[in-house]
């Protein structure tokens, strides 16, 4: 594995994870699948890691989904291999016990749409664009694209998208909850990163829960949901980190959360 296709920054508790393939608008290989794996992994046993933002290099692309070079030299069982590991990926992304913010800084096509997609949280450059262009090519998204895009922007949207191949502009993927702010693309990463701080500021354990929440009563029936919810509240209850931080309201002061 080449390790300079994934840069891997890290500053208070924001671990940054950049796709490093500009040469090839950072379209993901099997090469770069495994580096973010592994980084994905190495990550959700850090108590000191709180926020994980995914980005591209330069202002062109975030990712332009597979790399179709490199897909056209694959055996039809190497292309299964590919999706098998493309999809497994993105829902350990999804699964991440903390937030993940995509940082869509240019062309997110494809795989690219669909890795955004596996975050938490969307914040594009104004000169984003986005599109889930798989059936173009004769295929159709394979990382979860037909599944994460209808719960995020409602069906007939999703399938307008789909059956079209078509691209949407940052303003009409704000518009349609594909992304949840936009902004000028030097200041792509100081709001990523500002709203990375926000999130450190609050109960990690709290955050979690929260996820875990969220991404699971989704799949269910509100009674079932609301079980959930009720479940993820217990583990909060006997932390050290609710007692500080109602001793810090009581107190007048900032909470300091330790995970505990």
């Amino acid at each position: 594995m080449n390790d300079s296709i994934l840069l891997t920054e890290e500053q208070d508790s924001i671990v940054t994870l950049t796709l490093n393939r500009p040469e090839v608008m950072n379209s993901l290989n099997f090469a770069l699948l495994h580096a973010i794996r592994d980084q994905i992994e190495s990550l959700r046993f850090r108590t000191d890691v709180r926020v994980v933002i995914i980005t591209g290099t330069g202002e062109k692309a975030f990712c332009s989904g597979a790399d179709l070079k490199e897909r056209a030299s694959l055996s039809p069982i190497q292309v299964k291999e590919y999706i098998f590991t493309i999809r497994n990926l993105f829902t350990s992304i999804e699964q991440l016990n903390k937030p993940v913010i995509a940082a869509v800084n240019g062309i997110a096509l494809g795989g690219g749409t669909e890795l955004a997609l596996a975050g938490d949280i969307r914040i594009a450059s104004k000169n984003a664009s986005m599109g889930l262009t798989e059936t173009c090519l004769a295929i159709i998204p394979g990382a979860g694209g037909t599944q994460r895009l209808p719960r995020l922007v409602g069906k007939g949207k999703a399938k307008e998208l789909m059956f079209t191949g078509r691209r949407v502009d940052a303003e009409e993927a704000l518009r349609i909850n594909l992304v949840n702010q936009i902004c000028e693309a030097k200041d792509l990463l100081d709001e990523c990163r500002k709203m990375a701080a926000m999130i450190c500021e609050t109960g990690p354990v709290a955050i979690e829960q929260v996820k875990y929440a969220i991404n699971y009563g989704l799949e269910t029936d509100l009674h079932t949901g609301l079980a959930i919810e009720s479940n993820a509240y217990w583990v909060t209850i006997p932390t050290k980190d609710r007692l500080e931080g109602l001793a810090a309201f009581r107190e007048k002061r900032k909470p300091v959360y330790k995970g505990e």
